[in-house]
């Protein structure tokens, strides 16, 4: 049996409606939020912006290359400077410039955007890659990130855009794929998650996160960011 023929239907909104206070702002922004086109149009603008950093800062990485010493434009401060981090062994763990991942990794997740608010609907084997593989993205993402905060002592402002939409994206995506029974998860576990979606827990810890990760850098840096 196929992974299309064995996924369990998808759940639209409107089927989640008991989940979602009854009337008023609240409950016209919760059938807004879990429309396809406002998820698909969130997951496109992220990608959008993470390949445009990816672009930056593959520039800014043969810039580097050709001259170590050129001042880049996000060289802030000692704590915000592009080129402490990009100069740093983390920012070519393979060799080249993790930038250049973004722009393989962000056009096929602009294709699958644009595609399905197109009315697409790719095979559920396909959207299980996707996560799968943009899952390791997130992972690397956050990696990169907790050593500029806690080994090199220096961060990047396009990395940071990048790991902001790298989470927007990868919630998006795990939102359609827990909607449309795309993930391999027992009955009784994929029940709760879409009972959490629906509640709009992803959208309110995803918030919450943010905020945190801007705490900490301040908390950790405070002054020392634009000084």
């Amino acid at each position: 049996m196929s992974l299309d023929t064995a996924a369990p239907p998808p759940v639209q909104p409107d089927d989640l409606e008991h989940l979602a206070p009854s009337g008023g702002l609240w409950a016209r922004v919760h059938r807004i939020r879990h429309h396809n086109r406002f998820i698909f149009a969130t997951m496109l603008a992220s990608a959008c912006v993470s390949l445009i950093a990816s672009f930056v800062l593959s520039i800014d990485a043969l810039r580097l290359a050709a001259d170590p010493g050129v001042q880049l434009a996000c060289d802030i401060s000692s704590t915000l400077s592009c080129g402490t981090v990009a100069q740093a062994w983390q920012a070519q763990l393979f060799g080249f410039p993790n930038a250049f991942l973004g722009l393989v990794a962000e056009p096929v997740v602009i294709t699958i955007a644009v595609a399905s608010l197109g009315g697409v609907r790719f095979p559920r084997w396909f959207m299980l890659s996707a996560q799968t593989v943009y899952t390791l993205g997130l992972i690397f993402a956050y990696w990169l990130f907790t050593q500029s905060m806690f080994v090199i002592h220096a961060l990047c402002p396009w990395c940071l855009l990048v790991t902001v939409s790298t989470t927007l994206v990868f919630t998006s995506l795990t939102h359609v794929n827990i909607r449309d029974g795309n993930l391999p998860l027992p009955p009784r576990a994929l029940a709760k998650a879409r009972a959490l979606i629906a509640a709009d827990v992803d959208a309110i810890g995803v918030a919450a996160w943010l905020v945190f990760l801007a705490a900490a850098i301040i908390a950790a840096y405070g002054p020392s960011l634009f000084g």
